[in-house]
């Protein structure tokens, strides 16, 4: 047998061995009509905050402070969240790879108020496949995925538009 082909064979080994051990009947990553993968993150406050309990449809936008187009979208996130309050739809930006302080001062400095929670790790975010910053899930009250949008949305009309997919 060749080197060559020992070396794939053994390639091919692992793979199999990696892809068998990951086990588990959730999604390894989010997919559009399939149930959005579960997490547990804090927001800065230190308060836990899980996809599971919320029981209702959720905007999930992934962001971070240095990406511009998430800096221009986050006032529209904040007018939705302004007007729906109190409504069965829950508004939450996940922060990734950023600390308590930077997300605290970037809220203060742009008058935010909307629900955050922090990914530090990344580790959500692999999960979700986040490629491009921002962008935002629409999971319905089942928690299943209806839409991906990847990049900022223009208007809070756009935003508004799309809410018809999760909302009754």
């Amino acid at each position: 047998m060749s080197k060559m082909l020992r070396v794939i064979l053994a390639l091919l080994t692992l793979g199999l061995l990696i892809t068998s051990c990951s086990g588990g009947s959730e999604p390894q990553t989010a997919t559009v009509g399939q149930p959005a993968p579960d997490f547990e993150l804090q927001n800065p406050d230190g308060d836990s905050i899980s996809l599971s309990d919320l029981d209702r449809p959720v905007l999930i936008n992934f962001w971070y402070t240095g990406c511009p187009p998430c800096r221009k979208e986050m006032p529209y996130l904040q007018q939705i969240y302004d007007e729906r309050q109190g409504s069965e739809l829950l508004v939450l930006a996940i922060n990734v790879g950023e600390s308590a302080s930077a997300v605290n001062g970037f809220f203060q400095d742009n008058n935010l108020s909307l629900p955050v929670v922090l990914d530090t790790s990344g580790a959500v975010a692999r999960r979700y496949n986040i490629q491009f910053f921002p962008t935002t899930f629409f999971i319905d009250k089942d928690g299943i995925i209806q839409e991906k949008v990847i990049g900022a949305f223009p208007s809070k009309a756009a935003i508004e538009k799309r809410l018809s997919k999760i909302m009754p």
